[in-house]
């Protein structure tokens, strides 16, 4: 690749990082959805803006607490996502794999990044990989990783497998030393450039602010920003066009083309007397990285075999280009089931529990009232009384049934309509069988269960087997 100084480019260029800039933005839907049905995966389920009755905006366990009740979570999504995942993970069979991806999947830890990347399909329909040949400091080789959907932005598109996509990138923070090592290219001069762009980045990693372990990092991406102390870098992909000259050398019968315009076609130029010319186009990707302020770090055509974009995308199931994921159907269940378990609660908190009814008259003499209910409330324990005339003769004791028998069937119903609406059965789930269930029922109703969901787990076959083809086609060094 090559750094582009002309002021011309440099137009070009924040054309393209404002385009970028764009296509971020207009996913900023997709991202608020993802960030709402992750939380609803890992339990924090009780955070969906709700109005009080002052018409102020809360969220819905505030509301519940302000109304007296505890809101409860239990959480069935995450028993479904780690399902499936597991079902994924033992259907893994290494001996599948072709003989010239072996090292490419023990190099990446392929199945570990995969698995973690269908928990990512499910949650948010978003599967996204970048696949690259380059040097770093565990060598030299093809590379994957996962790519955040918040730090991941293209162009709208249709087509589910993402042939009509022109514009593509990413968002990559690096130290002050990588992008020196990175876009210097060994120049002194290119170097000072860059510390100049980004002068505001303290080089001292005492002035870094950590990231908290354990905590998100990508909740509240800024697309110009990163976090103090590091640089924000913007890989773009766009997907470009230019003149050509298709030439046909009559002496050594070669087929090659040449740029209609630039110093490689003047040099050639002199050399055409013996070479059939034709014009035409050439479209091919331009891959551009670029500081916040738009300046050109690094650009040039792609350097891989199958002359793409180095990603690897696949939206589900992008229906007239939206995104539905399989957490999204479970969503208003796994809502009404912690309602329920919140009403219930609330309903066994504030119902009586033992009530003793105790004539006031008939107290005995030699005990106080805090000595009758200790008596009461001992096993064993007999609490001595004369019984007045026209009184009971004895002490009644008033047990309220607390237990709402409709709330819990409703709570039941519930249960088994989220399995329902996410198509998974309990065999699926690894619950053991009753005791009339035989082993050929129980298997074929694993097998049913895996039939429900054979779209998801097809559909992220698809994206796998693209992404292997391009790790075998992206084994070129960058040039």
């Amino acid at each position: 690749m090559k750094n582009m100084n002309t002021c011309k480019d440099k137009e070009y260029s924040r054309k393209v990082l404002d385009a970028a800039f764009n296509a971020w933005k207009a996913a900023s839907q997709l991202r608020q959805r993802r960030l709402r049905y992750k939380r609803y995966t890992y339990g924090q389920q009780w955070d969906d803006p709700a109005t009080d009755a002052d018409g102020n905006i809360v969220t819905e366990g505030d509301l519940a607490a302000v109304s007296g009740k505890r809101p409860y979570t239990n959480n069935l999504i995450r028993r479904l996502v780690k399902s499936i995942v597991g079902h994924f993970r033992n259907n893994l069979n290494d001996a599948d794999i072709a003989e010239n991806l072996t090292d490419f999947y023990l190099t990446n830890l392929i199945s570990e990044l995969d698995s973690r990347l269908l928990e990512e399909f499910l949650i948010s329909g978003c599967a996204i990989q970048r696949i690259s040949y380059e040097r770093r400091a565990a060598g030299e080789a093809i590379w994957a990783e996962n790519i955040n959907p918040s730090r991941f932005f293209v162009n709208a598109f249709q087509d589910p497998r993402a042939w009509d996509i022109e514009l593509i990138g990413s968002l990559h923070d690096m130290s002050i030393a990588e992008v020196i090592m990175r876009f210097s290219h060994g120049d002194r001069r290119k170097a000072r450039n860059l510390q100049r762009t980004y002068q505001e980045i303290q080089a001292d990693i005492a002035a870094r602010q950590p990231l908290l372990l354990g905590r998100t990092h990508n909740d509240d991406i800024d697309f110009f920003k990163a976090p103090q102390g590091r640089c924000r870098v913007i890989e773009v992909w766009t997907l470009e066009s230019r003149e050509i000259l298709k030439c046909h050398d009559r002496k050594t019968g070669q087929f090659y083309s040449i740029p209609l315009y630039g110093d490689r076609t003047k040099q050639e130029r002199k050399t055409l007397e013996h070479v059939e010319t034709h014009w035409g186009i050439e479209t091919y990707w331009q891959c551009r990285y670029l500081a916040p302020d738009g300046t050109l770090l690094d650009s040039g055509k792609s350097p891989y075999s199958h002359g793409s974009h180095p990603f690897v995308v696949k939206f589900y199931p992008l229906t007239d280009g939206e995104v539905h994921p399989f957490v999204e159907d479970v969503i208003d269940q796994q809502r009404y089931i912690n309602r329920l378990i919140t009403l219930i609660d609330h309903i066994m908190s504030v119902s009586a529990k033992g009530v003793l009814l105790f004539p006031a008259r008939q107290k005995p003499a030699n005990m106080t009232w805090e000595e009758v209910g200790k008596a009461w409330a001992t096993c064993d324990r007999i609490i001595p009384y004369e019984p007045l005339s026209g009184d009971a003769h004895k002490p009644q004791q008033i047990v309220a049934n607390n237990s709402n028998h409709d709330a819990h069937r409703l709570l039941s119903i519930e249960m088994d309509m989220l399995n329902d609406v996410a198509g998974i059965s309990d065999a699926f789930l690894g619950k053991s069988p009753t005791g009339n269930t035989s082993a050929a029922l129980y298997e074929t109703q694993t097998r049913n269960a895996a039939i429900t969901l054979i779209d998801i787990f097809d559909c992220f076959k698809s994206f796998r087997q693209e992404r292997d083809h391009k790790a075998i086609t992206s084994k070129t060094r960058p040039r």
